[in-house]
């Protein structure tokens, strides 16, 4: 099996299969896919026919309004893992962009969301564990940061290395340089340009300096998602759905 997927619309999705465990085991095929918005497969039956029984929606309300289609033939569950859209929050995060090298200013970004909007991790990561046999979909609208986040810590609670997580992350740069190319190029002045810019970032050090600071503080990714609303036993299932 490959872990590259091809799904007509979409730009960033792999099936998270194949990756070695630290304890000599993989992660196993047919588990978990993390992709960019599904809404704009150009074929809805692309899911079906992969074996996805579960949709995990992690976007805001107002962005499910953009969507191009407005219903999918398999389950959609929603948690906006970023809470709800706060001007005042959005334009904090975009000042500290603004000063901020784009691999500090992601990483400061990522810690403060996973403190900050914890207890949905913990939600995102209990619909996971908990959905029917077959295949789990991710997805944001990217599938880089939200997406990425849950990917990294479901890696991670899988056994994977830091190192390894940190390279699948650094996948969805390449996979979406040339969608990041043409907004950069569509933007209306400089000030906008230099705000895309920093999307276009996701190198490997940023998400295992931050999981290392995660793990650092509460001792694993277990111990963060058990802090964060989890159950101890749908970790344990998610473990193992996850591993070969």
């Amino acid at each position: 099996m490959t872990r590259t997927l091809i799904w007509d619309g979409l730009e960033n999705v792999r099936d998270l299969g194949g990756i070695p465990t630290e304890d000599g085991s993989s992660t196993r095929y047919g588990a978990f896919v993390r992709a960019d918005n599904v809404r704009r497969l150009r074929d809805a039956r692309t899911l079906v026919d992969y074996g996805v029984t579960r949709v995990v929606d992690l976007r805001f309300p107002a962005e499910l309004e953009e969507d191009v289609l407005d219903a999918l033939p398999v389950e959609v569950a929603h948690v906006s893992l970023l809470g709800v859209w706060d001007d005042a929050y959005t334009e904090a995060l975009k000042a500290r962009m603004s000063t901020a090298e784009p691999a500090d200013y992601l990483r400061w970004s990522y810690l403060d969301f996973l403190d900050r909007f914890r207890p949905n991790f913990g939600v995102a990561l209990g619909l996971i564990a908990d959905a029917p046999p077959g295949v789990v979909c991710v997805h944001c609208v990217g599938g880089r940061d939200r997406t990425g986040l849950i990917s990294a810590l479901v890696l991670r609670l899988a056994g994977v290395s830091i190192g390894d997580v940190g390279r699948d992350y650094a996948e969805s740069e390449m996979r979406l340089a040339e969608s990041h190319a043409r907004w950069v190029a569509g933007a209306a002045d400089e000030q906008e340009r230099a705000y895309r810019l920093v999307f276009a970032h996701a190198p490997a050090i940023v998400m295992e300096q931050v999981l290392a600071a995660l793990e650092e503080e509460h001792g694993s990714v277990r111990g963060y998602l058990l802090a964060a609303g989890a159950e101890a036993a749908a970790l344990d299932r998610l473990r193992a759905r996850l591993r070969a």
